[in-house]
C-alpha cells in the first residue's frame, strides 16, 4: 500500500455524471494510498434507500472504511447545511488520523459547499417566518419587493415578485442578523477554502454511450427490485412529500405503484430523468478550471492506466 505526505487540509474529490464508474475508482484509489472514502452523494445519506441511489456493496467497497452512508431515516429532510457538517468532522477526523479523505460523488453543491468550508445562515424562528409570510400574503410580492429594496437592493435587483420563499428569506435574515443576505454570501465568499481539493472528473467521449450505461444501470436497479424498495418506504410511512422521495428512481415509480402510470412509463422516465441529472451534472463540472477531467472511451483501460500513472508518483 503506497501512503501519501498529507497535508493537514488535503483532500481528494472523484466526482462526474451518474454511472460514470466514480464508486469502483474511489474504491480503488482508496485502497492503493490507504485513504478513507467520504459520499457526496444527497440520497446515499439516507438509510433503506440502497438499490435506487446505487450505494456500494460491501464487496465494492474493497474492505475500505466508507462514511456519509445510511446516516439518516427517510423521513428526515436533509440539506447542504447538514452535510457539511456532518462531513467536515468525517473529513478532519481521517486527516487527523494521518489518511487522505476521498470525496466521492456527484452532488456538486455538497462538494463544492464542503470544501469551502461555506458557513450557513442559521434558521430563524418560526414565529418571524410565519409573520413575514403573513405580510406577504396580505401586502404582496410588489410591495415587499420595493421595501426589500430600501435596504438590501442587490437582492430585490435579481429576485421575482413572485418568489415568496426568497423574499421572506432576506427580510427575516435582515431582521434576525442585522445584515442583509447579500452581505453575508459576499462574506462567506472571501472566506480561504477550507480544504485544499485535488479534483478529478470522469466522463465518457461519446455521450451515447454515458446513456447507454445510464439506461442499463436503471434496468439493472429495476431487476435488483427498486419497485419493492419503494413499496417498503411507503410501508414505513414515508410521506410522498418527504425529501428522500423525491429522489430519482423514487418519485417515478411511486406514480407507478399509486397507478398514475404504467410500470414501463415508469421505468422509461427514470432513464429519461437520470440523462437529464447526468447533463446538468456536467454543466455544473464545467464552470469548474480546477477540474481534471477523466474521459473514458468504450473500453476505458487506457485511462485507468494514466489515473495509475498520476497516484503512483505520489503526486496526489
Amino acid at each position: 500500500m503506497k501512503t501519501i505526505d498529507n497535508p493537514t487540509n488535503k483532500i481528494i474529490v472523484i466526482t462526474g455524471p451518474t454511472a460514470t464508474g466514480k464508486t469502483a475508482l474511489g474504491a480503488r484509489l482508496a485502497k492503493q494510498i490507504g485513504g478513507e472514502v467520504v459520499s457526496a452523494d444527497s440520497m446515499q445519506v439516507y438509510k433503506y434507500m440502497d438499490i435506487g441511489t446505487a450505494k456500494p456493496t460491501e464487496a465494492e467497497m474493497l474492505g475500505m472504511p466508507h462514511h456519509m452512508i445510511s446516516i439518516v431515516h427517510p423521513s428526515e429532510d436533509y440539506s447542504v447545511s447538514r452535510y457539511v457538517e456532518n462531513a467536515s468532522k468525517c473529513v478532519d477526523d481521517i486527516l487527523q488520523r494521518g489518511k487522505t479523505p476521498i470525496i466521492v460523488g456527484g452532488t456538486g453543491l455538497y462538494i463544492d459547499s464542503l470544501i469551502a468550508g461555506r458557513a450557513f445562515l442559521k434558521q430563524v424562528d418560526a414565529e418571524l417566518r410565519q409573520e413575514l409570510e403573513t405580510e406577504y400574503d396580505k401586502s404582496g410580492g410588489d410591495d415587499m419587493l420595493r421595501r426589500l429594496a430600501e435596504f438590501d437592493a442587490e437582492s430585490a435587483s435579481r429576485l421575482h415578485a413572485n418568489d415568496k420563499r426568497r423574499i421572506v428569506r432576506a427580510f427575516e435574515v435582515y431582521k434576525s442578523m442585522g445584515k442583509t443576505i447579500s452581505q453575508h454570501d459576499y462574506e462567506t465568499k472571501q472566506i480561504p477554502p477550507k480544504y485544499t481539493a485535488r479534483k478529478f472528473a470522469l466522463t465518457f467521449s461519446d455521450r451515447e454511450e454515458l446513456y447507454k450505461r445510464i439506461n442499463s444501470r436503471v434496468d439493472a436497479m429495476v431487476a435488483a427490485g427498486l419497485e419493492d424498495e419503494v413499496r417498503s418506504l411507503i410501508e414505513m410511512g414515508i410521506p410522498r412529500c418527504a425529501t428522500s422521495m423525491q429522489a430519482i428512481g423514487y418519485k417515478e415509480m411511486l406514480d407507478a405503484i399509486m397507478g398514475e402510470c404504467r410500470h414501463d412509463e415508469a421505468i422509461d422516465k427514470i432513464k429519461m430523468e437520470s440523462r437529464r441529472y447526468a447533463k446538468r451534472q456536467l454543466t455544473w463540472l464545467r464552470r469548474d478550471d480546477s477540474v481534471e477531467w477523466i474521459t473514458w472511451e468504450k473500453e476505458s483501460t487506457s485511462e485507468l492506466v494514466r489515473f495509475d500513472k498520476i497516484f503512483a508518483s505520489g503526486n496526489l
